[in-house]
């Protein structure tokens, strides 16, 4: 699945079938449904996971909490929009499904 894909899934009412659980996590952000996006995130505990945390926590404006999230992803926080970030994040994930 591409970017333009995935944000084009954005126009449906659910989410694209066998997507993987933090990229579902960023489609229901992208749908502005940020509690089903941040039940999702929470519960992975990888870098991934907490790269997807951080940024939702920063989205609902609690820096510290991002601060806190993006160590633990081995990410700075990030200078860029969260547009930008969002789909930087996307992009990663993307290139990890086989």
């Amino acid at each position: 699945m591409t970017i333009e894909d995935f944000s084009s899934s954005l126009k449906q009412p659910h989410p694209p079938q066998g997507l993987p659980k933090l990229l579902e996590a960023l489609w229901y952000d992208g749908k502005n449904d940020w509690e089903s996006a941040h039940n999702i995130a929470q519960d992975i505990s990888s870098a991934e996971g907490s790269w997807v945390h951080a940024y939702l926590h920063r989205r609902e404006g609690d820096e510290g909490n991002a601060a806190y999230w993006y160590r633990r992803a081995g990410k700075p926080v990030p200078r860029i929009s969260l547009q930008e970030e969002w789909k930087q994040i996307a992009i990663a994930l993307l290139s990890e499904v086989k």
